[in-house]
């Protein structure tokens, strides 16, 4: 389906942030393009028409956190307020941070 040998740089569907002048011109850019299957990589080859590079963020934990079961830093709010984005936590352990942060 896809006729280049590696995916464009692409931003993980975890999580984005954009301003609204980029989400506009986006919409545009993937009227241009075949529809892929793989929604993260159809936002890199929009990324791609427009000449726009993903950056990387240490906010968005898209492969979970490391976490050790018995550390005190499991009950700090400063070890969660710099995170954007995290997958892998259960719903009480979601209810959790928040409640900290």
């Amino acid at each position: 389906l896809y006729n280049k040998s590696n995916y464009p740089p692409y931003a993980g569907g975890g999580g984005f942030i954009m301003d609204g002048p980029l989400a506009k011109r986006l919409h545009k850019a993937s009227e241009t393009l075949e529809l892929y299957p793989i929604d993260d990589v159809f936002l890199g080859m929009c990324l791609e028409v427009l000449k726009v590079a993903p950056i990387g963020h240490e906010g968005f934990k898209t492969f979970g956190i490391v976490k050790n079961k018995n550390s005190k830093m499991n009950k700090e709010p400063c070890f969660f307020r710099s995170m954007l984005v995290v997958h892998k936590l259960l719903p009480p352990e979601l209810l959790q941070m928040w409640d900290l942060v």
